[in-house]
């Protein structure tokens, strides 16, 4: 028996779309979803209005991709807008969050999460785990996000991905990229995940054939990319990847079992010329055509 869909538009706001969006749910096999939240953010404010400076940052783009030869126009997805949130309620918002998640998973589509901080990707990789048996969490970031609390405060944006080992297991979580830290976090990571230091594209290369066979959620923190490319960030650090080698690494799993992706921690008020909100359009559209079926 086929369950009827648990995901409801009634809890998004809907306005400017991704370009090239459709408008029926029901025929899109992908599903765009802002989650504006930046409730824990430790430096920097703003990330809530990430999603919004994504789409309208779409607007400068191609619909076409020379690399992965697929247009945005042949490919049926639905953005459903920004997710309706309360301000200050942080663990109303997270459940929230994961039942919108767990919705667009009933469904059978590929959700693409537009961030808001990276707490988000907590609650969505919590559903996710539901679904899909066996799910591996690849994370590129600058920081290695594995502090067990942050001031005392368990759910934060540097505690994201220690929490998430508390769902999926430490050894389901691949890190790359990763350049900043605490002493306990480098070490939590070394001995414990996955964890590649400042590296993306060679460790991948070499995972690929075991990563293949397995669902994937993929969370890429717009801050693993060096801040000369990405200013609009909330806590930028210095030395990271290009836009080029980001990319990349998308398209090495083009031919992936990826069922969700997340792009958070674009912040519009630090972000000069809308060059890291169009970054990541560019991202996405990217994911867009490497995953969506």
């Amino acid at each position: 028996m086929v369950e009827s869909s648990m995901f409801s538009s009634k809890g998004f706001t809907r306005g400017q779309v991704f370009l090239a969006s459709g408008d029926d749910y029901q025929a899109a096999g992908a599903v765009l979803a802002g989650i504006p939240f930046d409730a824990t953010a430790s430096f920097r404010p703003g990330a809530r209005r990430g999603p919004q400076a994504i789409r309208a940052g779409s607007e400068v783009l191609e619909e076409y991709s020379p690399i992965l030869q697929r247009d945005l126009g042949d490919l049926p997805f639905y953005d459903a807008g920004d997710l309706d949130l309360v301000p200050g309620r942080v663990e109303e918002n997270l459940a929230r969050m994961e039942t919108a998640a767990a919705g667009i998973f009933q469904d059978g589509k590929l959700p693409i999460f537009l961030g808001g901080e990276h707490l988000v990707s907590y609650p969505l990789i919590r559903a996710a785990h539901r679904f899909f048996p066996g799910l591996a969490v690849l994370h590129f970031d600058a920081h290695a996000d594995l502090r067990d609390d942050y001031l005392g405060e368990k759910l934060s944006h540097a505690t994201v991905m220690r929490r998430v080992t508390e769902v999926v297991g430490p050894g389901n979580l691949f890190q790359f990229g990763i350049r900043s830290g605490t002493w306990g976090e480098f070490a939590y990571g070394q001995e414990e995940t996955n964890f590649f230091m400042d590296t993306i594209t060679s460790p991948l290369e070499k995972l690929l054939p075991e990563l293949s066979r397995r669902p994937l959620y993929i969370s890429i923190d717009i801050d693993v990319v060096d801040p000369a490319f990405a200013p609009g960030t909330g806590t930028p650090e210095p030395g990271g990847c290009t836009p080029q080698e980001i990319l990349h690494a998308i398209h090495l799993l083009r031919e992936a079992r990826v069922v969700a992706f997340d792009l958070v921690e674009v912040c519009p008020p630090w972000d000069h010329e809308e060059i890291t909100a169009i970054l990541a359009a560019k991202i996405v559209r990217e994911a867009l055509l490497a995953w969506a079926r």
